[in-house]
């Protein structure tokens, strides 16, 4: 029976780990989070973080999968919304991440766990785009179009746009995106 408890324990441990990592690195920011303060949150050593983490970088990783799960869960509610409305969501929902988004951008640049979860982030969010886009689109042009809408949402993320400015801003994109058919 305690072999059962230990794996759990360490998931439990691991769990609470990320969560206080996520509260720091959204309350302070990542450059201002040391791995001591995120310890101390968690209520563990150090020393602990490194059973789980190779680096503070890898525990960033599991902050935005944790951050990810959770919206990509939600998502599956909008599936009667149009485009428009969708990517309203996403800026919304998102929104009090934008300091994770900027990390990222930063990170990528000088970690390759951070650049994998970066680019695989950007494939589903460009798939799931895709998915909202007419199927007879030519796929340069559908291409074309998802990164436009990756800028946009990740520039509404990062800038502060009150909701109505946000929203005029998705609109005007998706009726160019449909006039452009």
């Amino acid at each position: 029976m305690p072999r059962n408890r230990r794996p759990r324990q360490r998931e439990e441990k691991r769990e609470e780990i990320v969560s206080a990592a996520r509260i720091l690195f959204l309350e302070r920011g990542y450059e201002e989070v040391s791995l001591a303060r995120i310890a101390s949150a968690a209520g563990v050593t150090s020393t602990t973080i490194y059973w789980y983490f190779t680096d503070k970088d890898e525990l960033l990783v599991a902050v935005l999968d944790v951050v990810l799960a959770e919206s990509l869960q939600r998502w599956t509610d909008l599936a009667e919304l149009d485009l428009a409305d969708k990517l309203v969501w996403v800026t919304a929902e998102l929104k009090g991440m934008g300091r994770l988004v900027d990390t990222v951008h930063n990170r990528r640049l000088s970690s390759r766990a951070v650049d994998t979860w970066h680019e695989n982030f950007h494939s589903m969010a460009d798939a799931l785009t895709r998915a909202e886009l007419p199927a007879d689109m030519p796929t340069t042009d559908a291409e074309a179009h998802c990164q436009i809408i990756t800028f946009v949402v990740e520039g509404l993320l990062t800038h502060d746009h009150d909701p109505a400015t946000a929203r005029s801003i998705i609109d005007t994109l998706v009726q160019g995106i449909v006039r452009s058919q």
